[in-house]
């Protein structure tokens, strides 16, 4: 079940200041409920006219994985130890059976739902599932894999 309870304020300044996309590309505005293997956030920036993601006058629905990709980050951080000094560093290196019901994303007039589900989950790779939908119609959903501490990966394969 997820926590519907959150027990501090996980709005946009709270997402800003733990992950690394700042300004205009922090995209989304709110976490709505995590728990250990999923989180659900709320997004309106898909509407914003100086979006950074835009091109040609528009906002194309793939855009809609980094959506998907800023939440699995703020996952990662609401899941961090307490006491960690520095978040993990990840890297999106594939998605998969993506699935888009719409061209475009800055023509739906409602708020944006981003939920991430995390399938699997090891010391340095995470596989979610994700979706993101506006009012109870998906738009985009499907697999992405993420690298965490690739950095450190990179180092040992060099040795």
């Amino acid at each position: 079940m997820l926590d519907q309870a959150l027990s501090q304020k996980l709005d946009h300044a709270w997402i800003a200041s733990h992950i690394p996309h700042q300004g205009s590309m922090c995209l989304l505005e709110s976490v709505l409920a995590w728990d250990q293997g999923k989180i659900e956030c709320r997004a309106n920036s898909h509407r914003a006219l100086d979006s950074p993601l835009r091109a040609h006058g528009q906002l194309g629905v793939a855009c809609g994985i980094e959506y998907a990709a800023q939440a699995m980050a703020v996952h990662g951080a609401l899941l961090a130890p307490k006491d960690s000094t520095r978040p993990k560093v990840g890297y999106l290196v594939s998605v998969r059976g993506v699935s888009m019901a719409v061209t475009r994303l800055d023509d739906i007039h409602a708020d944006l739902l981003i939920v991430a589900t995390c399938i699997m989950a090891s010391e340095s790779n995470m596989l979610y599932q994700f979706a993101v939908s506006a009012n109870d119609q998906l738009l985009i959903e499907g697999r992405a894999a993420v690298v965490s501490n690739a950095d450190i990966l990179i180092i040992n394969a060099n040795h």
